[in-house]
């Protein structure tokens, strides 16, 4: 299946191009003028990637960031921009945009970093799209997740994360083999990256952090999740 990319620019010549361009790759692309425009797109139609500029009508791109995050969305951002200031990049950044290209640039370097960004994606699971467990709701496909009925502000590394989870349930997972397959890091790194990310999916997901009921840490292996339902499947 051709990945899916929503373009929010608000300058018409470049949308045009852009778009032709990724269409001519391969890509399916929606495009949004206006930063309303976007979000509405972006928080009612799956998409695999989101291209954003910063300076746009009506709502800024940092503030779609920000709210496409705290809807519980954890689809890549790749933000574009004329601005080249460092403190525009650390803002965009901590809103949970995952990359950052500043105007003008290279086509063939946007479309590099489409593809590291779609690389690092887990594949999505064949079949299963929507589970459950009681007081929580994850759909894989539509990259939310809610708890109680309230979303979920996961970073896209985060959804990354409890995708893989869910992936591989019941299984005793190490970090080095997380830390490999979420993140293409090399299994040997010394790093305490899936600990930190895994307590702050434990934060945000559990009833009670300190009794997890969904991920388990197994003494001196690992990680295991367990305990959602799948309820929807792809149709075969």
């Amino acid at each position: 299946m051709n990945e899916n990319i929503l373009l929010v620019e608000d300058e018409e010549d470049l949308r045009t191009t852009l778009s032709d361009r990724l269409h001519d790759e391969g890509y399916v692309v929606q495009s949004a003028a206006n930063g309303d425009e976007g979000f509405d797109q972006a928080i009612r139609l799956p998409f695999d990637l989101i291209l954003l500029d910063i300076m746009l009508p009506r709502r800024s791109g940092l503030d779609i960031c920000r709210d496409i995050r705290k809807a519980g969305l954890a689809t890549p951002i790749l933000m574009l921009t004329a601005r080249s200031e460092t403190v525009d990049k650390v803002v965009g950044l901590k809103l949970g945009a995952d990359d950052y290209l500043t105007k003008p640039f290279e086509t063939v370097e946007l479309l590099a970093r489409i593809e590291a960004l779609l690389r690092r994606r887990p594949a999505r699971a064949a079949r299963r799209e929507i589970f459950e467990l009681g007081f929580l709701h994850v759909d894989l496909r539509a990259t939310q997740v809610t708890r109680r009925g309230t979303p979920v502000n996961l970073s896209a590394r985060e959804f990354q994360l409890l995708r893989y989870f869910i992936e591989h349930s019941g299984e005793t997972l190490s970090r080095g083999e997380i830390l490999k397959e979420v993140w293409n890091y090399d299994a040997s790194t010394f790093t305490r990256t899936v600990d930190v990310h895994v307590a702050s999916l434990r934060q945000k997901l559990e009833e009670d952090p300190k009794q997890p009921q969904l991920i388990f840490t197994v003494t001196g292996l690992g990680y295991k999740f367990v305990g959602l339902k799948a309820i929807s499947r792809d149709p075969a």
